[in-house]
């Protein structure tokens, strides 16, 4: 997706440096294309309707990239009907942004500091019920699917899509429709739901991290014999021959909350 909104913007800008070129260096462009003198004096074509306006799409974008937020706003601000009217780069700061730019829309990345966008994502739903919520992420896990689909979101789909899936997809939710990658919706129902509980997650995101026993039990309120005991389920569960490898299964199915 990168590549695709860098091509974009340099096209779009292209264009609009030729649009706003002197008439005298452009003596090819034919003179039913150049605006009349009356709409140089502040008056719209006939053509454009002031209920275009009424009806732009308001955009909250969280994304902890900034290359990758700035290029995203501005390939979204050239879309007619969409505008970018907040930006974040935390997922803690996503609530108190959305309450006071209103979006009709948020677009959250997953994996951000403070808060992850799912987590967002449920916080916004709760507090913000009118708000449209997209995910777009590079994590494309059958788990975050289904979390994020509790949280209440509209829209899943991947960082590679294509700019305009992205722009459709946008407006799509704003109509109650719900836009999800195809390819990770195959996937999600072919996993199934997790196996695990909630205690065998919470060992296994320990885990994760390379934590011993007891610092799991520390940072879980158990005691070391039930750490072990959680683990040695969640092993057999997963088919992992030890906790640092269904630490890695779940994870990569997306059964963990991202870190």
């Amino acid at each position: 997706m990168v590549q695709d909104v860098v091509e974009a913007l340099v096209v779009r800008n292209y264009e609009i440096l030729q649009e706003h070129r002197p008439r005298m260096l452009l003596p090819t462009i034919p003179p039913d294309l150049l605006l009349p003198m009356e709409h140089s004096r502040g008056h719209l074509p006939e053509t454009v309707s002031p209920d275009r306006f009424l009806s732009m799409i308001r955009i909250l974008l969280a994304e902890d990239q900034q290359l990758l937020r700035g290029a995203l706003a501005s390939l979204i601000d050239l879309e007619g009907d969409l505008e970018v009217v907040a930006e974040v780069e935390r997922g803690d700061e996503v609530l108190t942004a959305a309450i006071a730019a209103c979006p009709d829309v948020a677009i959250l990345d997953i994996q951000m500091c403070g808060m992850s966008g799912l987590d967002a994502a449920r916080t916004l739903s709760q507090e913000l019920p009118g708000c449209r919520i997209l995910i777009l992420t590079t994590f494309g896990r059958p788990g975050y699917l289904q979390q994020a689909m509790e949280a209440g979101v509209s829209g899943f789909l991947l960082k590679d899509s294509r700019v305009d899936e992205l722009a459709n997809a946008i407006r799509r939710i704003t109509r109650g429709e719900r836009v999800i990658d195809m390819g990770l919706a195959a996937s999600a129902l072919s996993s199934g739901n997790s196996p695990l509980t909630p205690r065998e997650e919470d060992v296994l995101e320990q885990a994760r991290t390379g934590a011993t026993v007891a610092e799991m039990a520390d940072a879980t309120y158990l005691s070391p014999g039930t750490v072990r005991n959680y683990l040695s389920s969640a092993m057999t569960k997963l088919g992992a021959r030890t906790r640092t490898e269904a630490a890695r299964i779940a994870d990569e199915k997306g059964w963990l909350r991202p870190t």
